[in-house]
């Protein structure tokens, strides 16, 4: 005997919108856990690269902090300096002061001067500008001749060139001085009175500097004494020219960015047992340490409401020239 057919349904309306309604919740929770696991990811990989930026700046400023004042020779050897006008502004990568100088987030300095263009410091953040002679490699002394300014060196190929800002020293003390004729095949540098820009004062490397006449305050510096460039560099915050800040490396010749995203720096100074604001040190030649603290902004908007992630981190840098 046959079996009856069984009539065959489908679903029914509600059954259908049940069914829909079940599967929309899955996918929005999918989706919900899908774009939650971007937004850790991108927040995740914002820090990374803020974190990384910062390590940037603190180990390039750090290199320049460390070495500020110092010399190949001596620690604390008094420093004859007859760079002319050498303590003018303008002149400020020849000017050695204490090797070390902050600028308060207020005080403007040349080269570098507060506006929105690009490289232009930005207001409200603070500066530095150290220099030394030991950040460059250091030639060896082999004769000078007091009468014609003129010194040889170890070696032909030292690479300084009419203008290079250099320093000489030996046990008893430190020179500055300007190239006034320098030769890639010869081993003599010459330090004359006058000539290039701005020039020698004098042509005596003697401590004190005497300005008063061509031949000034002479000092022989015997062989085995040590001639190197002249590191003079700033760093400060800028404006990039992509509508961000930057931490940026002025040195005598040009402006260079360094870590991008970079948008606050602010400096503070060991003096005896504590740390002070640039406006509050007396002689920079008691400073003994620098804290510095970098604002780092994200690239991306990954923070509550589209907004930039941002994070202040502080390190500390000993100046080595002035550690027991």
């Amino acid at each position: 005997m046959r079996a009856p057919e069984r009539r065959q349904r489908g679903f029914s309306l509600i059954e259908l919108m049940v069914s829909l309604l079940i599967g929309l919740i899955v996918i929005g929770g999918a989706a919900s856990l899908f774009i939650s696991n971007r937004q850790t990811s991108r927040t995740a990989e914002s820090l990374s690269r803020m974190q990384e930026t910062a390590r940037i700046a603190f180990e390039m400023m750090s290199r320049d902090i460390r070495e500020a004042a110092g010399n190949p020779c001596a620690k604390m050897a008094p420093v004859a300096n007859v760079i002319n006008n050498s303590t003018q502004a303008a002149n400020w990568w020849a000017n050695w002061g204490a090797g070390i100088l902050g600028y308060d987030n207020a005080v403007p300095f040349p080269g570098a001067a507060f506006g929105s263009a690009v490289t232009a410091r930005v207001s409200g953040t603070d500066a530095i500008e150290v220099k030394s002679g030991a950040a460059s490699p250091g030639f060896t002394v082999v004769a000078h001749t007091t009468g014609t300014a003129s010194i040889q060196l170890n070696t032909a190929t030292h690479g300084l060139v009419p203008g290079d800002a250099v320093m000489i020293c030996d046990y008893a003390q430190v020179a500055i001085g300007q190239i006034n004729d320098a030769d890639s095949a010869s081993d003599t540098v010459i330090l004359t009175h006058g000539g290039g820009e701005p020039g020698n004062c004098s042509m005596g490397l003697g401590f004190p500097t005497d300005c008063g006449d061509a031949i000034g305050n002479a000092y022989q510096y015997r062989p085995n004494s040590v001639l190197t460039k002249l590191s003079s560099v700033r760093w400060y915050i800028g404006n990039n020219g992509r509508g961000g800040r930057s931490l940026y490396r002025g040195t005598r010749s040009a402006n260079e960015e360094i870590a991008e995203n970079v948008s606050d720096l602010q400096l503070t100074y060991l003096v005896g047992d504590n740390h002070v604001a640039s406006t509050a040190v007396t002689s920079w030649a008691d400073v003994a340490a620098v804290e510095v603290a970098v604002t780092v902004v994200s690239s991306d908007r990954v923070a509550v409401g589209n907004q930039t992630l941002n994070r202040t981190l502080t390190h500390i840098v000993a100046i080595r020239n002035r550690t027991p």
